[in-house]
């Protein structure tokens, strides 16, 4: 089974995360977002990224994520770019660790996951929201960041149609009952 959990920064997806993997030892998380920095660092993927970006990206042999998020952030093409270089790298990644765990239940976490085959090919799809507030007091003290990079974050966001969910998660109910719900529902059902 594939659980894709999706949500802007702050929304609460780890939390969550977290309590369903405490109700099933056989629940895998994957961050996709780890996957994406572990690939910059590939020889072959950090020479694309130095071609298309230059050597200021990198610093200590490594790609700086901070430089280059500077760059792609708010300018699309340069953003396509860099998902060009990137992608068919993290793909085979992530292909391979749902290969490698076909008999688990395995959560795919990522922002940009509605943007790729894998959530239309899970099994259930959660949307985890939160007011903007909490997000941001939340995301301010996890990253420590200021309120205008997180603002800078938000406008670079993009937004979710419920209609493509399963089920949404507003991380202001109580989520213990809401996880376990959803568990029992559309998870140990199947």
């Amino acid at each position: 089974m594939i659980i894709s959990i999706v949500g802007k920064s702050g929304a609460g997806k780890s939390t969550i995360i977290n309590k369903l993997k405490s109700l099933n030892s056989n629940i895998k998380h994957l961050d996709i977002d780890k996957i994406g920095h572990y690939v910059n660092d590939l020889p072959e993927v950090q020479e694309q990224l130095i071609k298309a970006f230059g050597l200021s990206i990198i610093q200590n042999k490594k790609v700086n994520r901070k430089i280059l998020a500077a760059i792609v952030f708010n300018n699309p093409t340069a953003m396509e770019k860099l998902t060009e270089i990137t992608w068919p790298s993290m793909e085979s990644l992530i292909d391979e660790y749902i290969s490698i765990n076909q008999n688990s239940i395995i959560v795919l976490d990522w922002l940009l996951l509605p943007k790729t085959k894998y959530f239309y090919s899970s099994d259930l799809r959660i949307l985890v929201e939160a007011p903007i507030e909490t997000r941001m007091k939340r995301v301010l003290k996890r990253d420590n960041i200021s309120t205008e990079k997180f603002l800078e974050r938000e406008k670079a966001s993009i937004d979710f149609s419920k209609y493509y969910f399963d089920e949404v998660i507003n991380n202001s109910n109580n989520i213990e009952r809401e996880v376990n719900k959803i568990y029992e529902k559309s998870i140990i059902s199947r």
